[in-house]
């Protein structure tokens, strides 16, 4: 299951590992996303912490953790090609992926069906 962060950042837990990434709706937003900066593996992140930086035509946009945990593996993929964010954002274009998480943090967090009712109020 998905997690939604008003910030348009997703996690997808999976057994004790999270994988991160942003919106579909974030991607559209920033339009061509023309370069990525990876978190580097064993960095510890708190909640809300910048674990990376996303770049567009249009603008630069920080990317917070929407869950605490430690990077054990990046979306490598992304260096060469920073467009999987536009082109599957919730699937390739994931960013890191983070273990010892906190999965208390995902109760202040939005299901995908609440996340698409907030997005119909922006």
């Amino acid at each position: 299951m998905k997690y939604y962060s008003e910030d348009h950042e997703w996690v997808e837990l999976v057994g004790d590992e999270a994988t991160v990434g942003i919106s579909e709706y974030a991607a559209d937003q920033l339009g061509d996303i023309t370069y990525v900066e990876l978190p580097s593996e064993d960095d510890d992140f708190i909640i809300g912490d910048t674990i990376g930086v996303v770049e567009s035509v249009k603008a630069s946009s920080d990317v917070y953790a929407p869950i605490s945990g430690t990077v054990f593996a990046v979306n490598e993929a992304l260096e060469t090609e920073p467009g999987l964010i536009n082109s599957s954002p919730e699937y390739q274009g994931w960013i890191c992926k983070l273990t010892n998480v906190d999965v208390s943090e995902l109760s202040d967090m939005m299901n995908e069906e609440a996340y698409y009712k907030y997005l119909k109020t922006l």
